[in-house]
């Protein structure tokens, strides 16, 4: 089973595990850094969580996810429309002031992360910000019914390096259980610059 499909198959359970997990200090590192009514891509949303805090804050937030269970449900969540879009089918071009990737990306094969990487940086605006987190480790493959691929401080700066439009502004790892238990988690804050 691929991970759009896990999520097809169990997108209820996942949205009642998802929707009311606390995520103060994450959004206030992020949205802090975008400017008021700003625009935000929420890359797989989920169950609409993060894009409701955002709405809710005033942003004009675009959310999507690659799972149609997922989306159906986050847009009665979210009370708006979800877009129905792998991270390969993304296709814009300096439109977001930031785009928020809380434990999506983490899907994508290491042999796929800087071509969606790539198309990440080009639809923000200059300037604009991204927020990334992944599981942290060593581990790639199968887990779950779900591919992951697991990032340490050192494999994530490497990802930075190879773009030259992109800077980075914080890496943190966190021991952060209330949202997986025994999961240590890395988040990145990203710039772009050109």
């Amino acid at each position: 089973m691929d991970s759009i499909e896990y999520y097809n198959q169990n997108a209820a359970d996942y949205f009642d595990q998802t929707v009311n997990i606390e995520m103060q200090e994450y959004w206030d590192c992020f949205t802090q850094l975008i400017p008021e009514g700003g625009s935000i891509l929420d890359l797989g949303c989920g169950s609409g969580r993060d894009s409701e805090y955002f709405i809710s804050c005033g942003f004009d937030v675009t959310a999507m996810d690659a799972s149609e269970e997922m989306c159906a449900l986050a847009s009665i969540h979210i009370g708006q429309d979800v877009l129905n879009l792998s991270f390969d089918e993304m296709d814009f071009e300096e439109v977001f002031d930031g785009i928020w990737a809380f434990a999506s990306l983490l899907h994508v094969p290491s042999d796929k992360i800087d071509d969606i990487f790539t198309k990440a940086i080009k639809s923000l605006k200059i300037n604009g910000v991204l927020f990334m987190s992944f599981k942290y480790g060593d581990f790639e493959g199968e887990r779950d019914n779900r591919y992951y691929t697991d990032y340490r401080t050192k494999t994530l700066k490497e990802l930075i390096s190879r773009h030259e439009d992109i800077e980075l502004i914080d890496i943190q790892k966190c021991d952060d259980r209330k949202i997986e238990n025994s999961t240590n988690w890395i988040y990145m804050l990203s710039r772009r610059t050109k």
